[in-house]
């Protein structure tokens, strides 16, 4: 392989580039197409249809004398060209059509493509009850991004060429078929009914759909404009819980963006085994089934309403506005993942906004941690598909705040809305986003997106603070550590202007009772350019401040460690105004360790006032090996709002002692309010009660208590069961465990059970014996062997964990046999993972148990330690 277009120099990060990558360009244009009309007969129980594929095109070039158009596994039936047959050859991917008149500048041809499709691979799905799933619904429908619609019609198929569509289809009473667009005619013919679709405006081909099902509607409407919800019947009370702020959020986005909603309507498809979260095709967008949410699971998940709001937001970006080509994708990708976070804002409050902020970065730092770093905008890759990563979504989200935080709000969105108006119905590269930024603000951020968006990466910031009470001077000392030293001039510095704060509290009298109480009065912020591996900054003060809060706003994507002293990072978690440096403060702490951090973090854990934050708190309160750790965090579990109590149970994890395994014992017993507590809890009693300690209560009891859980509580999406199954993982010596496991992986239990037993399967894996890791590995060839995309995603990554060469022979075979892109890259992926993990397993295995022992017995140590010294103080 050559790697003359690969940057090499990658930092020790793996390369984003696998073997066969190579770079794709947008194929030339023969000329514009107009209008594509499919008109098709379904046949679902055989899994096939039959119809015709019309191509409207006007050539822009003389003398063109061959076609190429994108089709994979058709029958070709005949190919016609303004009713005149024509040669063609077809190879089952392209289908060259020999033309018998070359073109001409301007005059129009139509194509007329008569083909057949019988068990498609992909780009269209049928969906029907069989033995072991008796109650699925029968339901058709597509999914073309990226470049899956030539599975199902021919055509031009990359995001370059915008043309009007119409779909019009046969289908079996009492299915109902929807599309883009409008209704514009339905027919009986007997038994069957033709709905006939039209979209007026111009879009892509991989926003083309069709979905057909036996759906309850649910009508609502935005400015006269229908707002409908396609839901399963039964479902309708879901629906309305699940997507009933709709047209609140067109609302919403029509202002922000500063363009009405384009289209004619509005419509959410739920359908059954959808392979993704949802797919913004223009005016339709599909949404997985799983995201309907009965009235406990809408408790702690907001997942839905960031799913909507994210489809919604791209009927602008990605459907009205349209990439020219996949490498830019974050464009669309990013700004709908940042329109969750500007609803977050409009719907809850700045705060939470902040806080789903860092929870976004964090999503896209572990991508770029752990799997590869590459430049937002890259055209070099295998399929296009693998484009969609947090790199796209989540740094995305960050890119366009930190724009936002360059330009300020009202700049910021003369800038966006500049964008959609200059390009709407058209195509845009990321130099268009530029230049519309500054046409509208006269602002040139070309040297955010040099940073940020063309190269990969990100800061590493460690921030050291120091007083000198002679002088009055504080002391910031900032070291860039993604650069090696000795390195200023390096290509990995980040050269960016941060403001500093720094934090003044007052002591205020409280009139009632004479106590004195501390509130948060000021910050007083200065901005310095960091633009060097190391350095310190002086700043004269007229009092030592109580708290240093570095890039206030926290606007910019980085990691921070503080180096600050314990005071300082205790009236930070207290006073900050800050979520996100109040969380830092918080791991800063939590690295410290001691009583007094233990008290710090614990108070907080009861007082912050945003959720998000006493989830942080929960979190870090685990890391300090202490038993008084263990008091502070168990008052978590009394906490108003589920997500706080689902990170205190998951937090206890860290505990693996009588006490904890007690408290979470009763979780199991008794049940709470929210699905995902009670899930948490099921998987952390199996992570405490198989820890190799002496106090190890009976494997059987766990067991039975794990094995009542999957006998009795269903339950929505199968979430509490599924945490069972992680439980169960858990024991990782237990046959007993495993033979559970095991008959959970049938065909037959539910398919998100199912999912999570095979994914569990590879945890289990690595403490058997040879007899049942030879069954594992069994049952995991045979379920590679299923065609349905989640089955093939859950079986890589349970072959993964293993610690076993044999786990990569079948996941060669998977990477080989798979026809998604997707699988392939992650169960290449999974190789390198299980090739590390053989290194030396039982040496490292023993080790582990060994080091858990001492922790625990200098655990015990410390805390005792600790409580001697807190009373000879």
């Amino acid at each position: 392989m050559s790697q003359s277009y690969f940057d090499t120099d990658n930092n020790g990060h793996k390369p984003f580039e696998l073997p066969g990558a190579r770079p794709h360009y947008n194929p030339d244009r023969p000329g514009q197409v107009e209008h594509i009309f499919l008109d098709l007969s379904l046949d679902i129980p055989k899994l096939c249809y039959q119809g015709s594929c019309s191509i409207h095109l006007l050539p822009i070039r003389n003398g063109i004398d061959r076609l190429t158009l994108d089709a994979v596994n058709l029958n070709i039936e005949s190919v016609q060209v303004d009713e005149v047959p024509q040669n063609f050859d077809y190879d089952d991917e392209q289908l060259s059509i020999q033309l018998s008149q070359a073109t001409q500048i301007g005059k129009r041809l139509l194509i007329a493509i008569a083909y057949s499709v019988t068990k498609p691979q992909r780009g269209i799905y049928f969906i029907q009850p069989d033995k072991h799933y008796p109650n699925k619904p029968t339901q058709v429908w597509t999914q073309g991004e990226d470049e899956d619609s030539r599975f199902w019609f021919p055509c031009f198929d990359y995001p370059g060429q915008l043309s009007t569509s119409e779909i019009r289809v046969r289908v079996p009473n009492p299915l109902v078929a929807i599309s883009n667009g409008e209704l514009i005619n339905t027919t009986e013919d007997g038994d069957y009914k033709i709905y006939h679709w039209l979209q007026q405006q111009v879009h892509p081909t991989y926003l083309m759909t069709l979905a057909v099902g036996d759906f309850a509607e649910i009508q609502d409407e935005w400015n006269g404009k229908p707002v409908t919800y396609y839901v399963e019947k039964g479902r309708e009370e879901d629906a309305k819980r699940s997507m009933g702020k709709t047209p609140r959020m067109i609302e919403f986005l029509s202002q922000k963006y500063g363009y009405p909603y384009p289209f004619p309507k509005y419509a959410q498809v739920c359908v059954d085994d959808f392979i993704f979260g949802g797919m913004e095709n223009t005016s339709t967008t599909l949404l997985t089934d799983r995201c309907l949410l009965d009235e406990r699971a809408a408790l702690d998940n907001r997942n839905t309403e960031a799913l909507v709001v994210h489809e919604l937001a791209h009927q602008w970006f990605g459907d009205l506005v349209v990439i020219k080509h996949w490498s830019h994708a974050w464009i669309k990708e990013g700004m709908a993942s940042y329109s969750e976070v500007m609803w977050t804002e409009q719907e809850y409050s700045l705060e939470e906004a902040a806080y789903y902020r860092l929870l976004e970065a964090r999503r896209y730092l572990s991508e770029d941690s752990s799997r590869y770093r590459r430049p937002m905008v890259t055209h070099v890759y295998r399929e296009a598909i693998e484009l969609y990563d947090r790199h796209i979504y989540e740094k995305g989200s960050c890119v366009y705040h930190m724009i936002r935080a360059q330009l300020g709000d009202e700049l910021f969105w003369q800038g966006i809305q500049t964008f959609v108006q200059d390009n709407a119905h058209k195509t845009v590269e990321t130099v268009d986003l530029l230049r519309a930024i500054e046409k509208a603000t006269g602002r040139n951020l070309l040297f955010l997106f040099d940073q940020y968006v063309y190269r990969g990466g990100h800061p590493d910031f460690k921030v050291a603070y120091s007083w000198d009470g002679d002088a009055n001077l504080a002391k910031i000392t900032v070291t860039q550590t993604q650069a090696d030293e000795g390195k200023n001039g390096s290509k990995d510095l980040f050269d960016l202007k941060i403001p500093i704060g720094f934090g003044y509290t007052q002591q205020e009298e409280v009139r009632s009772n004479g106590k004195l109480s501390t509130s948060f009065s000021a910050l007083k912020t200065f901005t310095v350019r960091v633009n060097e591996r190391e350095q310190s900054f002086y700043f004269p003060l007229e009092n030592k401040p109580q708290f240093i809060s570095f890039d206030v706003g926290n606007n910019y994507l980085k990691t921070v460690t503080l180096e600050y002293p314990i005071a300082e990072l205790k009236a930070q978690l207290e006073f900050d105004p800050d979520p996100i440096s109040r969380s830092y403060a918080a791991a800063a702490l939590a690295k410290k360790g001691g009583l007094e951090a233990i008290i710090a973090l614990s108070a907080s854990l009861k007082n912050d006032p945003l959720w998000g934050v006493r989830v942080e708190v929960a979190k870090q309160l685990a890391q300090i090996n202490l038993d008084q750790a263990f008091d502070g965090l168990i008052a978590g579990l009394k906490d108003k709002n589920a997500y706080v109590r689902r990170a205190v149970v998951e937090a206890l994890t860290q505990f693996k002692t009588a006490e904890s395994y007690k408290v979470v014992r009763g979780l199991v017993q008794k049940g709470d309010p929210s699905y995902y507590v009670e899930a948490a809890a099921s998987r952390v009693i199996g992570a405490i009660a198989s820890a190799n300690l002496e106090e190890k209560p009976k494997e059987d009891k766990v067991l039975k208590l794990l094995k009542g859980v999957l006998e009795e509580k269903a339950g929505w999406n199968e979430v509490v069961r599924s945490g069972a199954i992680a439980g169960l993982a858990e024991f990782k010596t237990s046959e007993a465990a495993l033979n559970l496991l095991l008959e959970y992986t049938k065909l037959g239990v539910p398919q998100p059970l199912r999912l999570a037993t095979i994914r569990a399967l590879g945890k289990i894996s690595v403490g058997q014996s040879p007899t049942n890791l030879e069954r594992i590995l069994e049952k995991l060839t045979e379920l590679a062997k299923e065609s349905f995309f989640l089955t093939q995603v859950s079986v890589a990554a349970a072959l993964g964990q293993m610690e076993t060469p044999k786990a990569v022979g079948i996941l060669r075979s998977l990477a080989e046999q798979t026809a998604d892109g997707r699988v392939r890259r992650s169960a290449e992926e999974e190789i390198s993972k299980v090739q590390k993990n053989i290194g030396s397993e039982k040496t490292l295995r023993q080790l582990r148990e060994d080091f858990d022992q001492l922790k625990q017995q200098n655990q015990e140590l410390r805390s005792r330690l600790e409580n001697l010294e807190a009373k000879s103080k």
